[in-house]
């Protein structure tokens, strides 16, 4: 049982902090974004298909997040290693942040129960963060399906930040 687990946090509020290592370069702390728009969106594990579906469609949409001066950042309890790899088989174009410890999963209360073929075990809630520039949470999506998601968030970062 996990303890001191914490409810996804909502609009308007200050998302938890984290700092976790990326797929390259140096430790990313959410506190060094502020100042620009930035998607954070946690996926339960590389190379599995609602996985792909979703990191290539912020991927082939990634272009329009950053004419909108977007940053996109993923989350999962992956190895570096493996989003190294990840990142390369999808031609990814952003940074992929690596949670082992799932210590920033629980932060953001989404380290939850699932049920698969029977079998109960413990996981990552597919879920997504639109920050502002302040670092206060302009849109939520706490339960994420894959297809379409990517051009929902690009409709709500226009939004965010007054162009269409």
């Amino acid at each position: 049982m996990i303890s001191n687990v914490r409810v996804f946090p909502g609009v308007g509020k200050k998302p938890p902090a984290f700092t976790l290592p990326p797929d390259t370069g140096e430790k990313v702390r959410l506190s060094g974004l502020v100042g620009r728009p930035v998607v954070v969106f946690f996926y339960p594990k590389d190379n599995t298909p609602g996985c792909t579906v979703e990191v290539q469609e912020f991927r082939d949409l990634h272009t329009k997040f950053k004419k909108l001066d977007v940053r996109m950042l993923g989350i999962s309890p992956d190895a570096v290693t493996s989003h190294i790899k990840f990142v390369e088989k999808q031609s990814l174009n952003f940074s992929l942040l690596s949670d082992t410890e799932h210590t920033t999963i629980e932060k953001y209360g989404l380290w939850v129960e699932k049920k698969m073929y029977g079998r109960v075990f413990w996981g990552v809630q597919r879920a997504t963060l639109l920050i502002d520039a302040a670092g206060k949470i302009a849109a939520a999506w706490p339960k994420v399906k894959p297809k379409g998601h990517a051009a929902e968030v690009l409709t709500a970062a226009r939004e965010l930040v007054g162009r269409k």
